[in-house]
This record gives C-alpha cells, sequence and structure tokens, in this order.
C-alpha cells in the first residue's frame, strides 16, 4: 500500500511541474555533452589526412612511440598521443611489417590495422616452364620483395636449388618477404607434392624408374607445348621412343644446352648446327632422357607424364596454331613437317 501511494505521489508532482523548465536545462546539457563526443569520433574515427593509398614499413623492434611519432611526422595520422592510447586499448603491441593504409583511413582504422597485422601483401606469379635461373631474375626485379635473390655463407637448402625443385604457381605473401623466402617456399611445395607420390605408390609409366625421371620427361612436355590439353599426348609420344630406344630429338634440351641452363634463345634462331652440341643434355646425341630437368614444372606437365595418352605416336611437329600435329610413321612425319615449312614460309612472305 505504502509503495502504491508513493507512485501516486510522484505522478502527481510531475503533472504540477512544468516540463519547458526541464527541457530548458536538461537540451543543453545533453547537447554540451555530445559535442565532444561527437568531435572525438570524427577527429579520431573518421577524419584522416592519407589522401592517396600510402606504405608505411615499420621495422622489426620499433617501439609504439617511435611508431607513432614516425606516422604524425608522415601525415599519416592527426595525432601521435591518441594512436598510442588506441594501441593501449588494442593489446598494447604492434607489428612489423610493410602496411599498406588506404585512402581516408582514420586514427583508428591505422592503429587497429598495425596491432592486428594487417600488413600489405604482393603477388608473385612464378610461371611453369622457367628455369631457376630465369625464375630468379623475376623474383630480383619484383618490387614488392627483399634482399638478394643469391645465397650467402650459412642459408638452407635455398641456396643448392636446381631446374626441377620449384613448383611455379601464384604466391601471395607479405609485401618485403625476403626474395630467398619466397623460393624456399615454392621449393617447399615442390617437396611436399613428392612426397604424396610417394605416398600414394610411387606410380609412373615404363620405362621411368623414378621421380628425376618423371619430373626430368615433365619438363619436356611443358616446354614443348603451351596447350595443358594436348600435354598428355606429347608425353605419350616420348614415352613411346623411350620404350623403342629412339632418341628423344627435343628441340627444348638443346636450348638448354646451348643457353647453359637459361632455357630462352633470345630470339636466336635454333639451326641444324645447333643439334650437335657436346652435352648431356643434347636428345639429338644421346639415348634416353636428360640428367635432370631442363625447366621447372606445373601441375598439368606433371600429370600428362604420370596418366599420358594411350597413343602409337611417335613424332610431332607444330601446326602453325600454337598446337602440334601427330604421326605414327616417319613418312607420315615428313608430310606434316612439310605443311609445317609451307606454313612458315607463307608467313614469313606476308
Amino acid at each position: 500500500m505504502k509503495r502504491k501511494k508513493t507512485v501516486k505521489s510522484i505522478i502527481k508532482y510531475l503533472k504540477r511541474v512544468n516540463l519547458s523548465h526541464i527541457t530548458i536545462w536538461f537540451v543543453p546539457v545533453v547537447v554540451a555533452l555530445l559535442i565532444p563526443i561527437i568531435v572525438c569520433i570524427y577527429l579520431f574515427g573518421i577524419y584522416s589526412p592519407i589522401d592517396d593509398v600510402v606504405i608505411f614499413r615499420l621495422e622489426h623492434g620499433t617501439s609504439v612511440s617511435a611508431t607513432a611519432d614516425a606516422l604524425a611526422q608522415q601525415g599519416i595520422i592527426s595525432s601521435a598521443d591518441m594512436f598510442k592510447t588506441f594501441v593501449r586499448f588494442n593489446g598494447g603491441k604492434i607489428q612489423s611489417g610493410d602496411y599498406e593504409f588506404p585512402r581516408r583511413a582514420s586514427l583508428w582504422r591505422v592503429a587497429h590495422m598495425m596491432t592486428h597485422g594487417d600488413i600489405a601483401a604482393t603477388v608473385i606469379v612464378i610461371p611453369e616452364g622457367l628455369t631457376i635461373r630465369q625464375i630468379k631474375h623475376l623474383l630480383s626485379s619484383h618490387p614488392g620483395l627483399t634482399g638478394d635473390v643469391e645465397c650467402h655463407v650459412g642459408d638452407a637448402v635455398v641456396c643448392d636449388l636446381h631446374d626441377g625443385d620449384v613448383f611455379p604457381d601464384t604466391y601471395r605473401v607479405a609485401r618485403g618477404t625476403p626474395r630467398l623466402a619466397v623460393l624456399d617456399l615454392a621449393h617447399k611445395k615442390m617437396v611436399s607434392i613428392a612426397r604424396m607420390w610417394e605416398k600414394n605408390g610411387r606410380s609412373m609409366p615404363t620405362p621411368l624408374k623414378n621421380w628425376n625421371d618423371v619430373v626430368t620427361l615433365a619438363s619436356i612436355v611443358q616446354k614443348e607445348t603451351p596447350r595443358e590439353s594436348e600435354m598428355p599426348t606429347v608425353a605419350s609420344v616420348y614415352l613411346n621412343r623411350l620404350r623403342k630406344n629412339m632418341r628423344l630429338q627435343a628441340d627444348p634440351t638443346v636450348v638448354y644446352a646451348l643457353t647453359k641452363g637459361l632455357g630462352d634463345m633470345r630470339g636466336r634462331p635454333l639451326l641444324r648446327g645447333h643439334l650437335r652440341i657436346n652435352s648431356p643434355y643434347n636428345t639429338y646425341t644421346h639415348y634416353g632422357l636428360p640428367p635432370a630437368p631442363i625447366a621447372n614444372v606445373g601441375d598439368a606437365a606433371l600429370r600428362a607424364v604420370l596418366k599420358p595418352a594411350d597413343t602409337n605416336y611417335l613424332f610431332f611437329v607444330a601446326d602453325g596454331n600454337g598446337g602440334h600435329n601427330f604421326a605414327k610413321s616417319y613418312e607420315e612425319h615428313k608430310r606434316n613437317h612439310a605443311n609445317w615449312r609451307q606454313i612458315k614460309q607463307i608467313r614469313n612472305n606476308k
């Protein structure tokens, strides 16, 4: 009963009070409280002095205070003190690396990115069919990577890489990643593929004997055709020739020997005299496979060798359209070759 009387008393009091009097002092108080809050939200959560994308490198071991000063000096943030405050709210630690701050990134976003290690990434595409020398040149010219591409004393397995040791692929890494680390990453991926092959029973077509044979033949297939659809057929030609103890006579092996492992004639034509070069990689003068791969191979070439097409083909020659014409006999091959020479002659006369 007492509680009901109290409630009724309050209601009667409110009815007697003029609400306009409350509004007179209440609204200014609310506005006075909201203005600084809105200003703070704008200054540190919305406003940004960044007019364009900015790359900022934070070296390992740099303190939060020194980082805040550097960011302020470069015009990335508007307040070093607020940056340090936000960092404390997010755990108190920042992570080293290259950061790519987008246009109009607020102070809060900058602090959030650095405390969560949201470092900038760079994409490296290693095409299939390149040699180690070509891959190193590609990495050395990539602006998103750091460090030397050649090894120094004390470096790991990556110092002794050979063709066939790395897996061509698209690699997404943190900006500023050492070039040797990218090579090591590509090498480890190839190692994992080899281990998977071993785990699945080491299956391979005759007369191949080991993983080196598989990758070596795959490297020849990789260099002979860019078309994944005809790789199994090209692989079948070379396997058929190996079984018949015929020389492979693969032009890419001669190019590899002539260029001392570069694998690129750099616009120079391959001449008949080049086919006599004295090298264990020259499959015009030596029987069997070369001693090692002549390039780094992708998944399609490996699959083509491990699961080749079932054919009786022994020869192939370019068809003028990016593919090849295949033949079971030398007579048929000569006709295909004559057609290819005619196509080249017509093109040269245009």
